[in-house]
């Protein structure tokens, strides 16, 4: 056993530092170009908080493995061998918690703040607003630490008569007890013998608690409509891709209509920089930008899928060939995208939201996994929660380019702004306390009796005041809820074209 989890400590190691080149990965090829060589801080933050997103996700799979080391003791207390698990998850999770309320809103204030301002009053105003932050985060988790943070347990009493040492130990399936009884006293047992034994919880894990009660609710507003737009948008943007290329009269019509949008656009964003400059900043402006931010992105759009219809070059030819390969990768990832979502959907009506469950389900399919080689079942489960993952992240772009309190932040391939990184980083890292709790719970066959079933099991399901939130399944009902919805709007208006949205002009 101690061979064993040498080798998850190697493992963990490797799969660590792999997680970090990956991340770096990531930030080369995603930024900005006036990102490069520069803004050194938000890169650092970015790395780190999607390496911890990534190794919080992950650590499931490990607790399952390490709990493996244990498993010919009596019971787990009487092993020596596995690691702090339990100890890990806090520090893994308080460390969320510091990046997500302070380390990535002191990076967008300084990031965007106003480039005119030395660097000294652009760290002072990015530190005033954490501070105060901090302050109100400090004032809400004492108070409720110290009103409410408690944890009730049902328990039952138990008593047993005592009775004279067998000589035999003889047992069936219709002599269950010693003593010639039918039945246990455990069975016996009144239900006025049920009582509520109250305690009070950790600090450490009642932020953890409380982290995941806000991730729950982004989780389940973005995650259930990105489950279900995550693979319908691919299969859509294949079934409204380009069909043929079109004419040069066309393209140069198309080109000079985007031109005068583009000229409009720049005109509105001047103005928005004028009020910017007068000081002018109130919700009527800030309304105006979330508009032009969403214009300008629809912009790119259009301009991508001309310059897709309109190959140029001395490789047009090859060009379109690639377009043409690239939506039917487009439509095969939808598939397998949308098997899985249909999976998820099952998963949670199957095992979570019919008591009792009807089928182990994607459980009992893991579990078979890693029977036929262990890393596949932990593979599997990591994929699962990954895809639940980039699920939040295409559902806050769907409803940020439809709803106008939502601000917009798109991830494209070397045009990502440190901001809208920052951004998502921070989104992801509040999903993924969520994304584990839920895990936890959907999977609590495969991952019984690890530290993270104590943590998010026991303690958060028990915890006074939002228990009943997870008693009656409120989030996993409006998870499927929301994902049906989406699935309808997409049936009904998914098969259509994006109409061009005019003459952009701005509120007044």
């Amino acid at each position: 056993m101690g061979d064993f989890n040498l080798a998850l400590v190697i493992i963990a190691i490797i799969i660590c530092v792999l997680v970090f080149i990956f991340n770096v990965y990531l930030l080369v090829n995603y930024q900005h170009p006036d990102d490069v060589n520069q803004a050194y801080f938000p890169k650092f933050v970015v790395v780190l908080g999607l390496s911890i997103a990534v190794i919080s996700i992950l650590m499931l799979p490990a607790d399952v493995a390490n709990r493996q080391a244990c498993r010919h003791a009596i019971y787990n207390g009487a092993c020596k061998l596995t690691l702090p698990m339990k100890d890990l998850w806090l520090a893994v999770y308080i460390a969320d918690a510091i990046l997500v309320f302070f380390v990535i809103p002191f990076a967008i204030f300084y990031y965007e703040g106003d480039q005119d301002k030395s660097v000294g009053k652009r760290i002072t105003g990015a530190l005033c607003w954490v501070i105060t932050t901090a302050v109100v985060c400090a004032l809400v988790l004492g108070i409720l630490y110290g009103l409410v943070g408690k944890v009730d347990f049902t328990v039952r009493h138990l008593s047993s008569a005592t009775t004279s040492f067998p000589s035999s130990w003889d047992f069936s399936s219709s002599q269950q007890c010693i003593g010639g009884a039918k039945q246990c006293s455990a069975y016996l047992a009144s239900a006025s013998s049920e009582t509520t034994w109250s305690m009070r919880t950790t600090f450490p894990e009642y932020v953890v608690a409380l982290s995941t009660i806000v991730g729950s609710v982004l989780f389940t507003i973005f995650g259930g409509v990105g489950i279900a737009c995550l693979p319908l948008g691919l299969i859509f943007a294949f079934i409204r891709r380009p069909k043929a290329v079109i004419t040069r009269s066309q393209y140069i019509k198309e080109a000079a209509e985007l031109g005068k949008k583009a000229r409009e656009l720049k005109k509105a964003a001047d103005a928005l920089h004028q009020e910017e400059r007068s000081g002018n900043k109130g919700r009527k402006w800030r309304k105006n930008v979330k508009a032009a931010e969403k214009e300008l992105l629809l912009l790119e759009e259009d301009a991508k899928a001309l310059e897709e219809m309109y190959p140029q070059g001395e490789k047009a030819e090859t060009a379109w060939a690639l377009t043409v390969l690239g939506y039917l990768g487009k439509l095969i990832c939808g598939i397998l995208g949308l098997i899985v979502s249909v999976a998820w959907i099952a998963h949670i009506v199957i095992y979570l939201m019919i008591k009792p469950p009807l089928s182990p389900f994607l459980n009992w399919v893991f579990i078979k996994l890693d029977d036929a080689w262990g890393l596949l079942g932990t593979a599997a489960f990591a994929f699962f929660c990954f895809y639940l993952l980039v699920a939040v992240v295409a559902g806050a772009m769907v409803l940020g380019l439809r709803l106008v309190f939502i601000t917009i932040h798109p991830m494209k391939w070397g045009a990502t702004l440190m901001n809208s990184f920052l951004f998502n980083v921070g989104l992801i890292l509040l999903c993924s306390i969520s994304v584990i709790q839920f895990c936890a719970t959907a999977f609590a066959y495969y991952a019984q009796a690890t530290a993270a079933e104590e943590i998010f099991g026991h303690t958060l399901e028990s915890l006074r005041g939002i228990k009943y939130l997870y008693k009656y399944n409120v989030f996993q009902i409006a998870f499927v809820v929301l994902a049906g919805l989406t699935l309808v709007y997409y049936a009904a208006f998914g098969f259509r074209r994006k109409k061009n949205t005019g003459r952009f002009q701005l509120s007044s």
